[in-house]
């Protein structure tokens, strides 16, 4: 984290009762109460003030009904970007896990989505989290973009355990905002990879793209 100067911290599968409320130069924004899998989000106070925080449940797997290892899938937080002005609504995110069907995790994202735009204008969305989809990620890319979202993957795989799991778990979806890279950075404590996702602002006089086009 230190190395790369972040200005946002996503976390999933998290202790969240564990966690520091400072770490750095980051403040922690929220965290799930209620999840044995815990989501968390950290900002940089010095670039972001923060304007509204929360969490939400998202439509359940059978694995959830039956395991309960996560109610809230999502949190989201509005904040203000000091440097530029504009208005940011990041969402850190967990999807239903590959005992689901892709059609269920295309619900939760188009879900999560959905309470993202809620909090904000949609003029600048960026989502990053656990998506548990490796396989058949042009279909989602498809979907994505019929839903006026990029999804953007990271340049190596993000899960490598297993032969048959391994793959690209680990995404990032946006709105009004340019990816310019998203970096599969060197396994830490977790049996996932992190990932860096380096973003910019759409100039003003770039078009949005909308589910219509």
């Amino acid at each position: 984290m230190h190395e790369h100067e972040v200005d946002l911290l996503c976390l999933q599968e998290c202790d969240a009762s564990d966690l520091p409320d400072v770490v750095g130069g980051l403040q922690m924004a929220t965290a799930t109460k209620e999840n044995r899998l815990g989501l968390a989000m950290y900002y940089r106070r010095d670039r972001f003030d923060m304007v509204r925080a929360d969490s939400f449940s998202l439509k359940k797997s059978l694995h959830d009904r039956v395991l309960t290892p996560a109610h809230e899938r999502l949190i989201g937080v509005k904040l203000l970007d000091l440097e530029t002005d504009h208005e940011l609504v990041a969402g850190s995110f967990h999807a239903a896990p590959l005992t689901a069907s892709n059609s269920l995790r295309r619900k939760q994202i188009d879900a999560a989505h959905a309470e993202l735009l809620e909090m904000g204008t949609g003029q600048a969305t960026l989502m990053v989290g656990d998506f548990n989809y490796p396989f058949f990620t042009q279909r989602l890319t498809e979907h994505m973009n019929d839903a006026g979202y990029d999804l953007s993957l990271s340049d190596r795989r993000t899960y490598t355990r297993y032969m048959v799991f391994r793959g690209h778990f680990d995404f990032a979806t946006s709105r009004g905002l340019k990816i310019q890279k998203v970096e599969t950075l060197p396994r830490g404590g977790s049996d996932h990879l992190p990932i860096l996702v380096l973003a910019d602002y759409l100039a003003p006089n770039d078009q949005l793209p909308t589910a219509d086009e």
